[in-house]
């Protein structure tokens, strides 16, 4: 699927791909550069992806996981 980007600098993000992952009206959206393969990658973070996080770091140091995550994506 092909967008234009406006004046402005904005790219519309198509009403089915807004459906799919759940994105209405003022949902956040974690933008991160992937400059290996030369990728913009959009999160929504919905209330959903919110709860499947949930529990999952539990008794890890959340930081650690974080700088470890990234690391591995960097190096990859």
């Amino acid at each position: 699927m092909i967008v234009h980007m406006t004046a402005k600098g904005q790219l519309p993000i198509p009403l089915a791909i807004r459906r799919k992952f759940g994105m209405m009206t003022r949902v956040p959206i974690h933008m991160d550069v992937d400059e290996y393969n030369r990728r913009i990658v959009l999160t929504p973070i919905t209330h959903e992806s919110i709860q499947e996080l949930r529990g999952r770091y539990k008794g890890k140091g959340l930081l650690k996981t974080l700088l470890a995550i990234k690391r591995r994506t960097v190096s990859s």
